[in-house]
């Protein structure tokens, strides 16, 4: 017997009888904030996937045995929709993030599905809350989209239930401080993934132990962590974002923009991704190269002492690009330069303006955006 694959056009919709007004931006802290709608889709390993759900927000009822409290079968994503110059709604690279679900949905035993037919969901789910997306450079609706194992009773197995839901989440900036510069502290008594292991997938799992490290280095000042692996201590992450260092080559005079491979160590980012694509596109190779490769902290610090550190930022979804200005590490404070007077590199910055002209649709670009809903 056929299993029935995840289907858009079976999707019932109950709505909110008295629709929220949207809140002010300042008052719209990440995370904190959920639109009137959320997403859920059932599956089971005998019929497949359920008819979709879109329906009030509101709290769900799991058995306590689930296996998603006992043994971790969680994973979820995180992608944006932005309003653009020209009042509409549009997502930025979910057939990325959709494909990435997958893989992590693999990993751990969990059911995949048609990328296409959750993005429609998505969208039709964004189309009934679009009067909640705010307006404003750096202000966007956050959907997080989860799969969980819903198997009630004790053992560790292959779950044959499972549930994916989407909420959504109107933002402002990550950080309540908004682009600034933030300092690290390089990491080498903890390790947030390794070779062979899950820090490729999008997994709760990988999140939880990171926290206690955080809370370590904010103790001594320091905003995130800056995450080193093995011997060499060579930079994998930066916190939970992809980490990006500029160098100069004192002897051919290019600059070189680097971040660590994809060996499934690190997280697959999708602005990750764009920035790699976008400098590939944008920037003169006789003046830039554009290296996806380890370097380790004491090649940082060298290259700090020499002069030929010249640029530091994270890159992720939530906080999209953050610079950095400082790295701790065994008693040393590696210092990032800025521009003057600002909290950022010139490319930072200019990285930051690229991202954020064609979420914002003030830039077009290829088929990076998809359009969901239109305010107009």
């Amino acid at each position: 017997m056929s299993l029935a694959p995840l289907d858009s056009t079976k999707l019932k919709i109950t709505r909110v009888q008295t629709p929220s007004k949207p809140r002010p931006n300042e008052e719209l802290v990440f995370g904190k904030t959920f639109t009137d709608h959320m997403l859920t889709i059932q599956w089971d390993a005998t019929k497949g996937w359920y008819d979709p759900e879109i329906k009030p927000y509101a709290p769900f009822t799991l058995d306590p045995s689930s296996i998603v409290f006992h043994y971790a079968f969680e994973l979820f994503e995180g992608l944006k929709a932005y309003r653009t110059a020209d009042n509409k709604i549009t997502m930025f690279r979910p057939d990325m993030n959709m494909r990435r679900m997958n893989k992590s949905a693999s990993r751990i035993c969990l059911p995949n599905f048609d990328s296409d037919e959750l993005i429609k969901m998505i969208g039709t789910l964004i189309e009934q809350d679009k009067h909640l997306v705010p307006e404003g450079n750096g202000y966007s609706l956050y959907i997080r989209p989860t799969m969980i194992g819903t198997d009630a009773g004790l053992g560790v197995s292959v779950p044959s239930k499972a549930m994916i839901f989407v909420i959504l989440s109107p933002v402002g900036p990550y950080y309540p401080t908004g682009f600034k510069a933030v300092k690290l502290e390089a990491t080498d008594y903890a390790v947030r993934a390794w070779p062979g292991g899950c820090g490729d997938k999008k997994l709760g799992a990988n999140y939880a132990p990171c926290v206690l490290p955080q809370s370590q280095a904010a103790s001594r000042g320091y905003q995130q962590n800056l995450w080193l692996f093995g011997p060499e201590k060579n930079i994998t992450e930066v916190g939970t974002m992809n980490a990006f260092f500029v160098l100069k080559d004192t002897n051919t005079g290019k600059k070189e923009i680097t971040t660590a491979p994809l060996d499934g160590t690190i997280l697959e980012g999708v602005t990750r991704d764009s920035i790699l694509t976008l400098a590939r596109e944008r920037l003169d190779p006789k003046e830039w190269i554009i290296n996806e490769r380890y370097c380790s902290i004491k090649e940082i610090a060298e290259a700090s002492e020499k002069g030929n550190l010249v640029e530091a930022f994270g890159a992720g979804t939530a906080a999209v690009v953050s610079p950095i200005k400082e790295i701790g590490w065994n008693d040393q404070h590696i210092n990032v330069p800025l521009l003057p007077g600002e909290q950022s590199g010139p490319l930072t910055k200019e990285i930051a303006s690229w991202i954020s002209d064609i979420q914002y649709g003030r830039v077009q670009h290829s088929n990076w955006v998809k359009v969901v809903a239109d305010l107009n």
